[in-house]
């Protein structure tokens, strides 16, 4: 009666339900706390920032566009 023993993949929710249980419990180690900012950076984010970075912009030239319209006019 043997049985195989495989390695399962841990899902995001069970590592971090694990991580919380282990700095409640005080057993926490710091490599948890020593993750960079820059592994939470996703490809999705990038793209997201530049096109809130170009609506920003397209924004403000059309407002100084008004502005410079408008003291034209009033010229």
């Amino acid at each position: 009666m043997t049985d195989k023993i495989g390695l399962e993949a841990i899902s995001r929710r069970r590592a971090f339900s694990l991580v919380g249980l282990s700095i409640a419990a005080g057993l926490a180690t710091p490599f948890i706390f020593a993750a960079s900012n820059a592994e939470a950076e996703t490809v999705g984010m990038d793209r997201r920032q530049d096109r809130r970075t170009g609506r920003h912009e397209r924004r403000d030239d059309r407002r100084t566009g008004r502005q410079t319209r408008r003291t034209e006019r009033r010229n």
